[in-house]
């Protein structure tokens, strides 16, 4: 099966900080499945690497008030591509990220915290049927 994984997930380092976040449990996943990495926000433009960014509202800004959402949609966009090119079923993706997060993310205050709601990616796969999972769900698939 394809699956399609957040790349900093697999110690990539394309997060905003320029750092990756392997997960020592991929490993077993790759014996079983093909991992299809991604990054929304370098597939939109955005560099790395790059000011953090919330959801405020319907809208991505950074910590500075600039707004991204048009970069992080147009990132989504391309990884739904990449998903129906590759006919994935499944992302297993980082959890909270204003792109990657699904369920909780963080609240647009840049404090750290969280409230219910999901990435611009994530919304996106999950409204063209792809099941989402967060790092912490790995052992789901």
């Amino acid at each position: 099966m394809n699956i399609l994984i957040s790349a900093c997930l697999l110690g990539i380092e394309c997060r905003y900080d320029g750092t990756g976040k392997k997960i020592p449990e991929l490993e077993q996943l790759k014996k079983k499945h093909h991992l299809i990495p991604i990054c929304p926000e370098i597939f939109g433009g955005l560099p790395t690497p790059r000011e953090p960014a919330e959801k405020v509202g319907n809208r991505i800004m950074t910590k500075t008030g600039k707004d991204v959402t048009d970069y992080y949609q147009k990132g989504a966009d391309e990884v739904l591509k990449l998903a129906n090119l590759f006919d994935c079923k499944y992302a297993i993706l980082k959890e909270r990220s204003p792109s990657c997060g699904y369920g909780e993310i963080y609240d647009g205050t840049f404090t750290g915290q969280l409230i219910k709601g999901d990435g611009v990616l994530a919304n996106l796969l999950a409204q063209n049927g792809i099941t989402i999972l967060g790092e912490k769900e790995i052992k789901l698939v």
